[in-house]
């Protein structure tokens, strides 16, 4: 009785031990311009969420502004201290002290952007990555029928090495290597990592038999190149790892419904059903890091076929307040660290 007592008191203790964080994937579409009260919006979020780190993608600069300078001046103004640095097209936020930083995949050309700060939480070194992967030569649109950086109609493609081809044409597996051999330095050293980012294309581990048939899929199983990379690597899908259910938690995060916008400025391929899991959150394994939630952040509905539609599958979702500012929906993920 006495070493079932104890063995109930050190279980406990460990547990006690155990403290949270959590890091928020949020694409928010040209920094929330393309929404009224689409900034104050992000804003009015963050405040909310308190998001330990936040990934950022479509971070403009725009009039030239540094956007980095803008929000944290803005979340100082309603109580709440973050920390960033200056970037372009993806974007870090922190609550916790940036000790270093660094261009992992400059933005050229509109073809994506990698960034990387190093902080600390709970005592333990952290380097969090945000990635905007290129947007054109998006295949996963061509097997929809639409050229994936056109987006003008075209014959649905036969064989998964079409769509291959043309996928893997775009920079988003060039930046994604960029990040696997920065990332192996900090592993090495002993330093968790975690990524977040809009990487406009879909899991292979939802492209799978059991969806060939669905959302478009138009009948193909798809090993998509850079989700299969990181997988490789032996980086962790948070969001599937948690829900490996892929018919009942499908995690859509674009293109999300917004009440305040027209669907046709919602839609990229207006005659199909483009839905599909494109913003992520992942972490390599690391000592004590254990992964807890994840939820959707964002509105309910999607867009399918230029119809608003609710979404009626077992994913979890945290609504927003009140206006929405992007046409993406979020990624809140929750970890435990000892």
């Amino acid at each position: 009785m006495i070493w079932a007592l104890l063995l109930l008191l050190f279980t406990m203790a460990g547990k006690a031990q155990e403290k949270e964080f959590t890091v928020l994937q949020w694409n928010i579409w040209q920094e929330g311009t393309k929404v009224p009260g689409g900034y104050d919006a992000i804003v009015k979020e963050i405040v909310r969420l308190k998001p330990d780190f936040v990934t950022f993608s479509e971070v403009r600069n725009y009039h030239n502004t540094r956007f980095c300078d803008r929000i944290v001046q803005s979340l100082k103004d309603a109580g709440e201290t973050y920390y960033s640095f200056y970037s372009y097209d993806s974007g870090l936020l922190s609550r916790h002290p940036i000790t270093d930083s660094l261009t992992v995949f400059p933005e050229k050309n509109d073809h994506g952007s990698i960034y990387k700060m190093v902080s600390s939480i709970h005592g333990h070194k952290v380097a969090v990555y945000t990635a905007h992967l290129d947007y054109l030569n998006d295949a996963y649109y061509n097997v929809r029928g639409y050229d994936g950086s056109t987006w003008e109609e075209i014959p649905i493609p036969q064989t998964v090495l079409e769509v291959l081809k043309v996928n893997d044409a775009s920079l988003r597996d060039d930046a994604i290597r960029a990040f696997i051999a920065e990332a192996k330095k900090d592993i090495a050293e002993g330093t968790m990592v975690i990524l977040g980012g809009d990487f406009n294309e879909p899991s292979h581990l939802d492209w799978i038999r059991e969806t060939k048939d669905l959302y478009d899929h138009n009948g193909l199983i798809i090993p998509w190149t850079v989700p299969l990379m990181l997988d490789n690597a032996g980086f962790i899908d948070t969001y599937r790892t948690l829900y490996p259910d892929v018919l009942s938690h499908p995690g859509f995060t674009f293109p999300a419904d917004n009440p305040l916008i027209p669907v046709e400025k919602l839609t990229w391929t207006p005659k199909s059903d483009e839905r599909d899991r494109i913003d992520y959150v992942f972490y390599y394994p690391y000592p004590g890091l254990t992964l807890k939630d994840a939820v959707i952040f964002g509105p309910k509905g999607s867009i399918v076929r230029s119809q608003r539609v609710a979404e009626e599958t077992k994913d979890s979702f945290l609504l927003p307040l009140d206006v929405w500012p992007t046409d993406h929906k979020g990624v809140l993920v929750t970890f435990g660290i000892e």
